[in-house]
C-alpha cells in the first residue's frame, strides 16, 4: 500500500441513509492534510497494509465538494465515512 500524502486522489465511501433511499457510494477525494500524530508507535501502516493516522480529504460530489478532517482509511469493508485507495480497473 502507499502512504498517503497531500495531493493523491483517493476514494472517500459515502455514507447513504438510514432508510436506504442513498447508497453509500465513492466519491473521488483530494487529500488535503496527513495527521502522522496518529500513527501507532514508528509504523504507519498496520500488518494489512492499512495506513493507521487520519486525513484530511477534499469530497467532490456531483453537486458540490465538501471539506472533512479525521478520516480513516477502510480497504477491506470500505465503511461510510472513510476512505480507500481507488480499485485499478482493467482494459
Amino acid at each position: 500500500m502507499p502512504t498517503p500524502s497531500v495531493g493523491r486522489v483517493v476514494h472517500y465511501q459515502s455514507y447513504g441513509t438510514p432508510g436506504g433511499e442513498y447508497q453509500s457510494v465513492c466519491r473521488a477525494a483530494i487529500i488535503t492534510a496527513v495527521d502522522v500524530y496518529q500513527y501507532s508507535g514508528d509504523k504507519p501502516l498496520d500488518g494489512d497494509g492499512n495506513f493507521l493516522g487520519a486525513v484530511g480529504l477534499c469530497v467532490m460530489n456531483p453537486d458540490g465538494l465538501f471539506l472533512k478532517q479525521g478520516l480513516l482509511q477502510d480497504e477491506d469493508t470500505k465503511r461510510g465515512g472513510t476512505w480507500h485507495w481507488p480499485e485499478r480497473v482493467q482494459d
